[in-house]
């Protein structure tokens, strides 16, 4: 562990740590941010009433909306002269959530995504290549100063240029990479298809530090037999911190949550009531240390679930599930909800198909149409009609069976669905257009 004093500590004394610095982060926030104290105001609310962790459903919360509605610095609850960087969304569906770091806050961010290396195994010994994008992004940034606290080499590539990444993977002795499942995807590809000369298997590349977007169970077996890694999961959110809020561990058992700078709730996304440890809902997220730029209660709308187990790794934090999707990203077809995690699921789990597609919907008068574009690989594209027709079949009744939904399947060559050097885009709705 990197910091075993809080990674291992025990439940109950981690419970009143999180209520001791829960007090402070919302009463930094209601005296600090006129926009919190209004809205406690208007609730009823007031942080003297905090008197146990129960107490934070009296607690308003916090949404994207509200983020965007303040943009860009109206969260942030210190002077400008003491915020040393920033962060935002892309601001692609409206203004950017925007959020502030101190020095302090700074540190922390490196401390929890040097936490999160460490899960994976890592050391100072390692070489750490950060292919996820550098910029007001998180995750850039996150992974460099999180590699540099842990005192490992720290490759600043940035994201895309396969060939390059290639070279110093093989140069550099590069052991851990840091990137999203989908450009871990495409590194697979460009070596299958442009570089069959290049072994990876002869690297010195042993993990994947994979993140920023959901990915299922079956592409982070796709990913570790096509590259020869392990591949490891690490949540962040850029409303909150970025990279580093749980991670797993070498067990793969579940993401652990770094409790001592989040506290994190469980709620039913329709009605915002607490669900109980154990049960799926929408996660809801709190800062605790944060000074620049305090979170409370935040909707993420990410579904997971929270539970605590006896980890062989000897951590005690609580763990989430990987998150299998948005609240907000999940597909009503017909009355079906669909995630398209789910989606990718269930093409993965069929013989011919590669681990590319795209999802279009379509409004017909008064009903929704969905089409899914699949790869299929090299040989079987090239097969007769009936063997693709059969393919399209099998995809088609899984759909049926599995999700509950019937879908237009149109095969595609490989290399036809547009790649992505960070989120890939799998979902395109023209249904309000």
């Amino acid at each position: 562990m990197f910091n075993k004093d809080f990674e291992a500590m025990p439940e109950k004394k981690m419970k009143e740590l999180q209520y001791e610095r829960l007090r402070w982060s919302v009463k930094h926030a209601y005296e600090n941010v006129p926009f919190y104290r209004q809205k406690y105001d208007e609730a009823g609310f007031h942080p003297d009433q905090m008197k146990s962790l129960d107490d934070m459903r009296r607690v308003p919360f916090l949404t994207k909306q509200n983020m965007r509605d303040n943009y860009p610095f109206g969260l942030f609850a210190v002077p400008l002269e003491k915020i040393a960087r920033v962060h935002s969304s892309s601001g692609t569906t409206g203004n950017a959530t925007v959020v502030g770091y101190t020095k302090n806050d700074i540190e922390v961010f490196a401390e929890v995504v040097a936490r999160s290396l460490v899960s994976y195994g890592a050391t100072p010994s390692d070489i750490i290549q950060v292919a996820y994008g550098y910029g007001l992004f998180t995750g850039g940034l996150g992974l460099h100063y999180g590699a540099e606290k842990l005192g490992a080499m720290t490759v600043p590539i940035s994201g895309g240029n396969t060939e390059r990444q290639l070279m110093l993977i093989r140069d550099f002795g590069t052991t851990m990479i840091a990137c999203t499942p989908s450009y871990a995807l495409n590194i697979a590809d460009y070596i299958e298809k442009k570089r069959p000369d290049y072994d990876i298997r002869s690297t010195r590349l042993r993990a994947g530090i994979l993140g920023a977007e959901p990915w299922t169970e079956a592409m982070r077996g796709e990913i570790e037999r096509r590259l020869g890694i392990s591949a490891y999961d690490i949540y962040g959110l850029s409303e909150l911190i970025g990279p580093g809020v749980s991670a797993e561990c070498t067990e793969k058992s579940g993401m652990h949550i770094f409790e001592d700078h989040f506290y994190c709730e469980i709620i039913d996304p329709d009605s915002g009531e607490i669900l109980p440890e154990g049960e799926r809902g929408e996660i809801v997220y709190t800062s605790l240390t944060k000074e620049g730029c305090p979170v409370i209660r935040y909707r993420s709308r990410d579904i997971t679930r929270l539970y605590h187990d006896s980890c062989k790794c000897g951590r005690t934090l609580v763990k989430m599930e990987k998150v299998t999707g948005r609240s907000d990203d999940m597909l009503i077809i017909r009355g079906v909800n669909v995630f398209p995690s789910q989606i990718e699921t269930v093409l993965m789990e069929i013989d011919g198909t590669e681990p590319h597609y795209q999802i279009i919907l379509d409004r017909k008068g008064a009903l929704d149409d969905i089409e899914v574009k699949v790869e299929v690989n090299e040989k079987l594209f090239s097969d007769e009609i009936k063997v693709m027709d059969g393919l399209s079949r099998r995809i088609t009744d899984r759909f049926r069976s599995v999700l509950g939904i019937s879908a237009k399947i149109t095969l595609v060559q490989p290399l036809t669905i547009p790649r992505s050097e960070g989120k890939a885009v799998r979902v395109i709705d023209n249904r309000n257009i």
